[in-house]
């Protein structure tokens, strides 16, 4: 193939893959279709299905995109981290993460719905976008986990605790409490005159002091 031709379909597939964006960040992935997805990119269906086996590959590459953001953030924040205590570099860590959020809803959105639906490993999906979006996944979680091993070397946080598992469940309480800062924001305010934010950061306040000794 041509160089032309390879980056007039590396255009196309870009072309797919910002319909599909678009619609699962305003109709919502449920209920976007393939058709939504042709139309919107202004290809036929033929051409979307020559790239895409299906919805749920373009939901993947949505992921991949949203993970790629994320990591630049973490990795250009990780900078910044380096001479700290270990204890406010998983604490910035998590405010990075929940600046990821606010600013990327609706990538935050796709990652942690994915997350937290019981589908996982499909068949249906291509190998390479699952094995990508999946190794992004495990990058971002890999720095959370190096976070915990790093403090219990170094003496502050509880030796006891099982690294992955104790990532997992920071994880877990982080994408609750975003998600209920963001969608009761209003409760918050008007019923407990406070701001999600200032709740947010009790809230991660209160984790990492589970987790020290």
């Amino acid at each position: 193939m041509s160089a032309g031709k390879e980056a007039a379909k590396v255009m196309r597939r870009e072309q797919i893959i910002d319909a599909a964006e678009k619609l699962f960040f305003t109709k919502g992935f449920e209920r976007s279709t393939m058709d939504d997805v042709a139309g919107t990119a202004h290809f036929s269906k033929r051409t979307v299905y020559a790239y895409f086996s299906s919805k749920e590959q373009l939901n993947f590459e949505v992921m991949i995109r949203g993970y790629r953001l994320l990591i630049a953030m973490l990795k250009k924040e990780e900078q910044k981290w380096a001479e700290g205590h270990i204890d406010s570099r998983l604490e910035q860590m998590a405010i990075a993460l929940y600046t990821f959020s606010k600013e990327y809803p609706g990538y935050f959105s796709a990652i942690f719905s994915y997350e937290n639906a019981e589908a996982d490993f499909q068949e249906d999906i291509p190998d390479q976008s699952l094995k990508e979006c999946y190794a992004l996944g495990e990058e971002v979680f890999g720095m959370l986990t190096r976070l915990i091993r790093e403090g219990q070397a170094g003496g502050l946080y509880r030796k006891e605790l099982d690294p992955v598992k104790a990532a997992l469940v920071l994880w877990s309480c982080m994408d609750g409490i975003f998600n209920t800062s963001k969608v009761k924001a209003g409760y918050i305010q008007s019923m407990h005159h406070t701001s999600p934010d200032s709740v947010v950061a009790y809230a991660l306040q209160m984790l990492i002091r589970c987790i020290k000794k």
